[in-house]
């Protein structure tokens, strides 16, 4: 790829872009005159901006004369082609289903006609021209993928590959299929520029540069995430169907099969959509995917799918409380910012985060050595080298055999003398099968040492047999190691919940409610629970999903109710 500073080249980008067919397909006349009921006519001057980098996009564009140029752009005033579009072609990719910024920019060269069909009538046409619709919506998939793929829009990273911030943020940018380029000043000129002109300590890494210009010092998920416009306000008076709190599989399932029949539906996560499950390797026993596939494709499929139907994905916004008292007839929640997300109903699908073990010196090497999951930028951290992870489960077990295949050695450590009680038996054979995959039975870590300012280099474990403890080398340690319900937001709500933090459904409400509610319903009417979030559920993808489509009905019969006239 070439690029420039302030100019553009003549190499644009879409030439090596695979699938370039599918990914920039021509309309036919009979095929535009069925869309022109979607939108309104738009013209633009010569160099006038159809769309620009970092703003909200006004939807998508059917061009019907004309040429448009459509180049990419950081912060730091590189600027490079992507394509050229024409008549008859459309210009768009998935953010434009929910009206989010752009990542390109979009340019007329000449005199340029268009039909604009803004984001909500965009999804009315992906769903009523079912044939039409599904070649638009994999050309919008698969222009947002070749867009991560050349880090095109996004935010650039400057800093050491290895440092603990570059990685939370190149993980939260990744987990949420947002483009980003990394820069080390070790080896990039420009990078090394802007560290002589803003002179970051060690806690600034990294510096991140919006395309706007904007230079952040080592941002939290959130900070970065609103400077990107990636977080919408509310529409003040909106009240929602249905909230959706987690997009793990559960949360994801119910906001498309809610969506799809028509109801409002938001969705808050906290972090990334896809929960525990977007950070598997591969998901190999779930029903249609022989080969298997990788969590964060599935989620994102399921993610792809809800915007489709209308559901507003919230990401990063975190709940922190929930008002049960309905004095409008609506529940409230509590967003990090102080807004308030008002809904009819509420399922609660906010799923478990992987237990801190009680390990010494554990909290000065998170994110400097120690990991709770095991993405490619994890992974390339080990190779060639020896890695730790704990846990007999079948999270654990995927995260090894994805790992063996960059580390030199896995040393799988479990409490526990077996694997058969806690894992999968395919899983078992796979890991018995990996040579450079070594179980540790009956151990357990207990202390981490290091440089407090720069990463891992050892820990220390002992037998749960002998007590014996012994020293081990190691720059990484992985934990899988059970997970606690993440239900504190519940706190104060009547929401019931098990001696485990697990919330209550079904039979196990009736006696606080005086009636059955239905399977997924809480003690308290209208508030729901799906996923492993769920107290007696199964804790597998495949039946998170399930539930997820299961609680609709129930969502339904509630709401059905909920708007009958008293008697």
């Amino acid at each position: 790829m070439s690029t420039t500073t302030g100019n553009k080249t003549s190499a644009p980008v879409a030439a090596s872009f695979p699938r370039h067919e599918q990914t920039f397909p021509a309309l036919t006349s009979q095929e535009i005159a069925r869309m022109r009921r979607f939108g309104a006519i738009a013209n633009y001057k010569d160099g006038e901006k159809l769309f620009e980098t970092g703003k909200p996009g006004p939807g998508m564009f059917v061009i019907l004369s004309g040429h448009v140029a459509i180049t990419q752009r950081d912060g730091l005033g590189h600027v490079t082609p992507v394509i050229e579009q024409g008549p008859g072609q459309f210009l768009a990719e998935i953010g434009q289903l929910s009206g989010r910024v752009a990542l390109v920019d979009g340019e007329a060269e000449g005199e340029v006609e268009t039909l604009l069909i803004p984001p909500e009538r965009l999804r009315a046409l992906l769903v009523a021209e079912a044939d039409l619709g599904e070649r638009i919506m994999r050309a919008l998939i698969l222009r947002r993928v070749n867009l991560i793929q050349a880090g095109a829009g996004g935010p650039v990273l400057i800093g050491p590959s290895n440092s603990g911030g570059v990685i939370r943020l190149r993980g939260f940018l990744t987990r949420n299929g947002s483009p980003h380029h990394l820069l080390d000043p070790a080896t990039d000129h420009d990078a090394a520029e802007l560290i002589v002109r803003y002179s970051p300590s060690q806690t600034d890494w990294p510096l991140v540069v919006i395309p706007d210009g904007t230079v952040l010092r080592n941002p939290s998920e959130s900070e970065l995430a609103r400077a990107m416009g990636m977080i919408r306000a509310l529409a003040k008076d909106r009240v929602y169907d249905v909230a959706v709190v987690g997009s793990g599989p559960a949360g994801l399932s119910t906001a498309v099969y809610a969506a799809s029949e028509g109801l409002s539906v938001a969705v808050c996560d906290a972090r990334s959509f896809g929960g525990q499950a977007g950070a598997s390797a591969r998901i190999e026993n779930y029903l249609g995917f022989p080969t298997g596939i990788s969590g964060l494709a599935l989620t994102a499929r399921a993610y792809n799918q809800a915007q489709k139907f209308g559901a507003d994905m919230m990401i990063p916004v975190a709940v922190k409380s929930l008002d049960c008292s309905r004095e409008d007839g609506a529940f409230g929640l509590t967003l990090d910012d102080g807004e308030v997300l008002r809904a009819r109903s509420i399922v609660v699908a906010s799923g478990a985060r992987y237990r801190r073990p009680e390990i010494g010196n554990l909290a000065d090497f998170e994110g400097r050595g120690v990991w709770y999951w095991a993405s490619p930028i994890e992974a390339r951290l080990c190779s060639e080298q020896d890695a730790v992870l704990v846990g007999g489960g079948n999270s654990a077990g995927q995260a090894a055999v994805f790992l063996s295949g960059y580390a030199r050695r896995v040393h799988m450590v479990i409490r526990g003398g077996g694997l058969g009680a806690s894992m999968s038996r395919y899983l078992i054979e796979r890991i018995e099968a990996t040579p450079n995959i070594e179980l540790v039975f009956n151990t357990e870590v207990v202390e981490l040492d290091g440089t407090k300012e720069q990463s891992l280099e050892r820990l220390r474990w002992r037998s749960r047999l002998s007590g014996e403890e012994s020293s081990y080398d190691t720059r990484n340690l992985f934990l899988f190691v059970g997970a606690d319900p993440a239900t504190g937001w519940l706190d104060g709500c009547g929401v019931m919940v098990d001696r485990g933090g697990f919330v209550v459904t079904g039979a196990q409400c009736k006696k606080a409610r005086g009636d059955l509610a239905s399977a997924l319903e809480t003690s308290v009417p209208g508030v729901f629970a799906v996923g492993d979030v769920r107290s007696g559920s199964v804790k597998r993808v495949g039946g998170a999903i399930g539930e997820g489509a299961q609680v609709v009905a129930a969502l339904h019969h509630f709401l059905g109710d909920a708007q009958k006239p008293a008697l």
